[in-house]
């Protein structure tokens, strides 16, 4: 069994072998064992304290132990920023759900880009993927160097393996892995989910202002793995992400050696269930940013590179208020998915692994079912249950890729959602 550290950026201590890690310093002249001290940085080393992310790593071998890297040919449909293949559109898009491998793909494999902004080289923007697998990535493992990777399945349980630790994140729990480290995917069985890479700031917890001290995604209930590691004398293929491509090359050993290890910069999953929801207990549906579980700030105060926001279950009470999420435009870009149940906002055409697009300025709101159903309901108190939904938004226009605009999975029709509202009475 797993046993996890409690808490969001917290400095962790933890070894697999009792003595492993060295007391005092972090890289002494004889690291116990034999084993070699590295350093994996998460930020400049001049970085502000309260800002800095770095781990020391204490393993069999040190990771600069490997052979050139050549290009790799598989995740043929993984893209990076600048996604240029195609002008972008401000009209808006939504997608079915992405089918299941007819295949055996394991998780590198099965990367579907569907699209992003930014530019990886400049390190500001995101790129957004899907994944469907259904076999576990066997003797390989995959390092992001453009970015961190915010994992968040819809369908099976994922067994992330990493140079620091294994951990479980199923349907309702979302992971996030640092840059630059290897890790390894293994399923239960058919799995399907989405995945932000953020190539800017880190994620950190929001501010909560005028908040207080508490509410939201609470530090303690994110878990991070204590050290575990793997010695096995075999082949082992490393995929690398590095300025949009990807790369391979073969090490004679598992990556998952680390013995022991310290620091900041560790991967870790939270259960969204576990949100302190914040809503009206008076009137007006508030704005969606109090649902924001992590940001990644910009240079600009209160504008993010991305936000991760979830549509919980809640109770709504608005007294004299239309209740599901307004018309409206938005200055962000809002890439939406679906992980269970339904979207208060749309009766239709958003199935659980769907997704839809809402760019800069795109108007957009409730469909009209749900609209005529909102302004005829009664307004006692009820909960909204047995949904999840989340958002991905950006600063800039989310530029979707020429598979998801081409994609039969695109849905020709979804303007029709909002079509027929009768004309406003004056008199």
């Amino acid at each position: 069994m797993t046993e996890y550290q409690s808490g969001f950026g917290n400095h962790f201590a933890s070894e697999a072998v009792p003595g492993a890690l060295p007391v005092g310093q972090n890289s002494p002249q004889k690291v116990p064992f034999g084993l070699y001290a590295e350093q994996l940085s998460g930020t400049a080393f001049t970085a502000p304290r309260a800002e800095n992310k770095r781990s020391w790593l204490y393993r069999l071998r040190p990771t600069a132990s490997h052979k050139p890297f050549q290009p790799y040919r598989g995740a043929a449909l993984l893209r990076s920023a600048p996604f240029d293949e195609l002008p972008p559109t401000p009209n808006r898009l939504r997608w079915d759900p992405l089918p299941l491998p007819d295949a055996p793909t394991d998780f590198v494999d099965g990367l579907v880009t569907y699209g992003g902004n930014g530019d990886v080289a400049m390190g500001a923007g995101l790129g957004i993927h899907l994944y469907a697998a259904d076999r576990s990535m066997v003797r390989r493992a995959f390092q992001n160097a453009d970015g961190e990777m915010l994992i968040v399945p819809q369908q099976g349980v994922l067994t992330i393996v990493t140079e620091l630790g294994r951990f479980d994140v199923a349907p309702l729990q979302i992971a996030l892995i640092p840059r630059g480290l290897r890790f390894r995917v293994e399923l239960s069985g058919p799995s399907r989910g989405y995945i932000v890479e953020n190539y800017g700031q880190p994620f950190r917890l929001p501010d909560l202002g005028p908040i207080g001290a508490n509410g939201l995604a609470n530090p303690r209930d994110f878990e991070t793995p204590t050290a575990w590691f793997e010695d096995e004398d075999a082949p082992h293929e490393i995929v690398q992400k590095f300025q949009g491509k990807l790369w391979t090359t073969t090490l004679d050993h598992s990556p998952f050696d680390v013995v022991a290890w310290h620091g900041n910069l560790a991967p870790c999953r939270y259960d969204l269930a576990r949100f302190n929801t914040i809503n009206t207990v008076s009137f007006d549906h508030p704005d969606p940013s109090i649902f924001t579980v992590l940001t990644s700030p910009s240079e600009h105060h209160g504008t993010a590179n991305c936000d991760f926001v979830i549509f919980p279950p809640r109770w709504m009470v608005a007294e004299h208020t239309f209740r599901p999420p307004w018309f409206h435009r938005n200055v962000m870009s809002e890439f939406m998915g679906l992980i269970e149940g339904a979207y208060d906002a749309k009766e239709g055409g958003f199935a659980p692994g769907g997704a839809s697009l809402h760019n800069q300025m795109a108007g957009h709101g409730p469909d009209r079912a749900s609209y005529e159903k909102a302004v005829a309901a009664d307004l006692k108190p009820h909960k909204i249950e047995g949904t999840m939904a989340f958002m991905f938004e950006s600063r800039w226009v989310i530029r979707p890729t020429r598979w998801a605009a081409e994609s039969p999975l695109c849905q020709l029709d979804y303007d029709d959602c909002w079509a027929g509202f009768a004309k406003a009475k004056l008199s």
